[in-house]
């Protein structure tokens, strides 16, 4: 975000750089018309002269009205950029990067897609347990690594029944080894402390590595692969809605003591996005009738706001921005994720209540 305090890339004049190229752009646009009077002043007996006259008459409008272009865009730019913290730019460039990643595992061969999900629950996993453990908690980050690619790694390939065993399994291995830690480091932390460390243990594989399982779980499932898209479609939707309406009407704040920009006005940009992309999403790509695709976007519009204003709250507990840098535009990992994850229990939800009804 700008400081008001830094100084500004001025010239002479006092004028700032994006007014100066603004300036330029169109300095440059009343020239054109001297360019092309130019180009009558060529001997018309000489076609070729004034064919070039009138190209370097077109290549100077068409110059200048990219500059001006140009100028207008990083303008806007850094409008946003101070309301949000924001690259706009480098967030398009990056979410389109993804989005492509995402498409073409899932369209082609779907069981990559748990390559793509087992790489970004385990950058969560480490994004999480590096500012937990910045804010003097203790973390253990190779058995936390470890639990999460047991449950992620192996949902696409056991029974629902036995996810549920592997999470017993992934939360007992965490707290034992937090707990044979501790009386290791004979350190003298309290029993709160102690007790505050093994519940944090179990919140990151129940919030990052369970949840990110369950999105496995429902790609696994047959015509799996259009759910798991849909929904994250949903969820995307959800989260431009309310950035658009956000920046273009926000003036209610949503939760001021949780996520100061979030306002109603963007909620309500959310909610419409949510309810149009749910019924795009459930007529044309899960053969959904026109309610039900109405209530996935309300659903995942649920679980998609609840999930982003989770984990702004983890994040103005631990007196963070970001969970890290990764991703310019976007911050970390898991602040892309955060309303995914949670979106991805509501989605096989809907599966399991859905499907039958579309087959009877």
């Amino acid at each position: 975000m700008t400081d008001a305090s830094e100084p500004r890339e001025d010239d002479e004049s006092g004028l700032p750089r994006s007014r100066r190229d603004a300036d330029d752009s169109r300095r440059g646009t009343d020239d054109a018309p001297r360019a092309a009077g130019a180009a009558d002043t060529v001997d018309d007996g000489d076609p070729a002269a004034v064919l070039q006259a009138h190209l370097r008459a077109a290549r100077s409008e068409f110059e200048s009205q990219v500059a001006q272009a140009k100028a207008d865009f990083e303008e806007a730019n850094e409008r946003i950029k101070e309301r949000t913290g924001r690259d706009l730019l480098l967030a398009i460039l990056i979410g389109l990067a993804i989005g492509a990643a995402l498409l073409a595992s899932l369209l082609f061969v779907k069981w990559v897609f748990v390559i793509f999900a087992l790489a970004a629950v385990l950058l969560s996993i480490f994004e999480f347990s590096r500012a937990l453990t910045a804010s003097g908690r203790r973390v253990d980050l190779v058995p936390q690594l470890i639990a999460g690619t047991l449950l992620v790694g192996t949902a696409y390939f056991v029974t629902s029944w036995l996810q549920w065993v592997m999470l017993f399994v992934a939360l007992a291995f965490v707290v034992v080894w937090r707990l044979v830690a501790q009386m290791a480091s004979h350190d003298g932390r309290t029993y709160g402390t102690v007790l505050g460390d093994v519940l944090i243990a179990t919140l990151i594989q129940l919030y990052v590595a369970f949840l990110g399982s369950l999105c496995i779980v429902l790609l696994s499932k047959d015509g799996g692969e259009w759910w798991v898209l849909g929904f994250i479609v949903v969820a995307v939707a959800v989260d431009t809605g309310a950035y658009i309406a956000g920046i273009s009407f926000g003036k209610h704040p949503m939760a001021p003591r949780i996520s100061p920009k979030k306002t109603w006005e963007g909620f309500a940009g959310a909610a419409a996005a949510a309810i149009v992309a749910g019924v795009l999403v459930g007529l044309f790509m899960l053969g959904l009738d026109w309610w039900m695709g109405v209530v996935f976007g309300i659903v995942i519009l649920a679980t998609a706001t609840v999930g982003d204003l989770g984990e702004s709250m983890i994040k103005r507990d631990l007196g963070i921005k970001d969970m890290s840098s990764w991703l310019p535009g976007h911050g970390g990992v898991l602040d892309r994720l955060d309303s995914i994850l949670l979106s991805a229990a509501g989605a096989l939800t809907l599966y399991y209540l859905l499907t039958p009804l579309v087959a009877a």
